[in-house]
């Protein structure tokens, strides 16, 4: 499977190959189509090439060469709701929470191309799906054919698509060939810091970058495409928080404290979508904890959840569109490109890779003193103290990940995960079981019959969900183990110890 530039194609008419000849016959059809991604190009980034042509899907793979699949809806949604198909199979690698996008249109027509000797006789063939926009790009995806006993003309085409600019599709997409001024979204930008860089130009470069991110999903959160466009929009503004809470001096202390309540204002209208929206992705998990007698109960709470999210939706979305929220979100990336206003504080001038050194070396140490009181009687605000604390420390360590060793660095990232992910689930349970018991406090006197039976299959699951949380809990010292082995005590050290002893 090779890209073509589409201008490459008349070329090929009538055109010598050798002792061949090159004959191109276009078709008379032209659809419209739509080309298909997640928001985060996840196949663009597998290689893969997805179109809708009306009800029709055509997937270009670089192991399976092209997927066909009929009788889809539009807009094709998420990959679990197509009809069963060869294409929907091939997708089975796109993340369940995210939803297909047209992320551009143009027309779809086709082209055969044979190569053929003095008596006319084919030895090689080539078919071209052309791709072409309105404003006149054009890509075409081949698709090469050899014939017995021609390997030799098989070659001849082969050369012949290389010096009329033709790229395997592995190493080329249609996305960035016919539409030359999308800009790719991306969830972690790279900061190209200066080695020289103080903790105030990294502070500005960071925020600066995530401002931009958090932007870029505000449409998806208002049109409720999928759920990750809040989830990232969210992880966005937490992380530019999170540079506000730990880069300690670098602003000044005023600016400071302005500033975190600004962003803490950006934050607090998404919470409950957020929450509900996690409620309503565990539902198989929750039905799955309790017995099916008692499923009718969980029937009534997911409906009044369901019902009360599309509500929440609705009032974010008219918060992001509102005139309010675009002057303040405004303001801020305007303050951070041009940071004259931003006044420095006593850390300012620290030097980046020194300033962070300190700030991991600290935080590391923190953690460490934590966990090593943690056992099975440990109050539960104490093990959340521990997980803020991690994910202080992995902020810290992607923030100036390019600032140190690539391999060291990504030694102590692993157990770090791990340990996070344990800390997360007990969290989650934690915080299910006050939400649940919240939810049930807030019931109406109204249906006491249907109160009754929610009550009690929310009673059931708070008590199962209390089983998961403990046996969490000893995950979480295991993982702290594995986390803080000699070799990740070695390494920190070595690469930190330059900030506190």
């Amino acid at each position: 499977m090779y890209l073509v530039p589409a201008s490459a194609l008349d070329a090929f008419s009538g055109a010598p190959s050798g002792k061949l000849t090159a004959l191109l016959t276009r078709s008379e059809d032209d659809s419209a189509f739509d080309l298909l991604d997640t928001f985060d190009e996840d196949l663009r980034q597998r290689g893969m090439c997805l179109l809708q042509v009306g009800a029709d899907l055509n997937l270009w793979t670089s192991d399976r060469g092209m997927l066909e699949q009929s009788g889809v809806g539009a807009p094709a949604g998420f990959v679990a709701d197509l009809p069963s198909g060869p294409v929907k199979d091939a997708l089975g690698c796109v993340p369940a929470l995210r939803s297909l996008v047209p992320l551009g249109q143009g027309h779809l027509s086709s082209a055969q191309l044979a190569l053929v000797d003095e008596e006319e006789k084919t030895q090689a063939r080539a078919k071209f799906h052309v791709l072409t926009t309105e404003a006149g790009q054009g890509v075409a995806i081949a698709r090469l054919q050899s014939l017995r006993g021609y390997d030799k003309a098989f070659g001849q085409l082969q050369n012949d698509l290389a010096l009329a600019g033709a790229v395997p599709l592995t190493d080329a997409h249609p996305l960035k060939a016919l539409f030359p001024d999308h800009q790719s979204y991306v969830a972690k930008p790279k900061l190209d810091l200066a080695k020289d860089a103080t903790a105030f130009e990294t502070a500005n470069a960071i925020i600066g970058a995530y401002l931009p991110v958090a932007r870029r999903n505000e449409q998806g959160v208002i049109d409720d495409v999928d759920v990750e466009y809040l989830h990232d929009y969210r992880i966005a503004l937490r992380k530019i928080r999170s540079v506000l809470s730990l880069f300690k001096s670098v602003y000044s202390e005023k600016q400071t404290e302005k500033l975190k309540q600004r962003f803490s204002d950006l934050m607090a209208p998404t919470g409950r979508l957020r929450d509900l929206d996690v409620y309503l992705l565990e539902r198989e998990f929750f039905f799955d904890l309790l017995p099916e007698s008692l499923h009718g109960g969980l029937e009534r709470m997911f409906e009044m959840f369901a019902a009360e999210r599309g509500q929440a939706q609705q009032t974010l979305s008219k918060h992001l569109k509102s005139k309010g929220y675009e002057a303040e979100i405004t303001k801020l990336i305007h303050l951070f490109d041009t940071p004259k206003k931003l006044h420095a504080g006593p850390a300012a001038d620290a030097p980046a890779h020194d300033f962070a050194s300190a700030l991991i070396w600290k935080r590391y140490r923190k953690i460490c003193k934590i966990a090593a009181g943690i056992d099975d009687q440990t109050e539960d605000e104490e093990v959340h103290e521990l997980r803020i604390q991690c994910k202080k420390l992995r902020y810290l360590m992607e923030f100036f990940k390019p600032a140190f060793p690539k391999d060291e660095f990504k030694s102590l990232i692993k157990p770090l995960k791990k340990l996070q992910d344990n800390l997360g689930l007990f969290n989650d349970y934690s915080v299910q079981q006050e939400s649940l018991k919240d939810f049930l406090e807030g019931l109406g006197a109204g249906d006491h019959a249907g109160n009754m039976q929610l009550a009690q299959s929310v009673g059931a699951l708070i008590a199962v969900l209390h089983q998961r949380q403990l046996a969490e809990r000893q995950k979480v010292v295991e993982s702290f183990a594995a986390f803080n082995s000699p070799e990740t005590q070695a390494t920190f050290r070595d690469l930190f110890h330059g900030g506190e002893g």
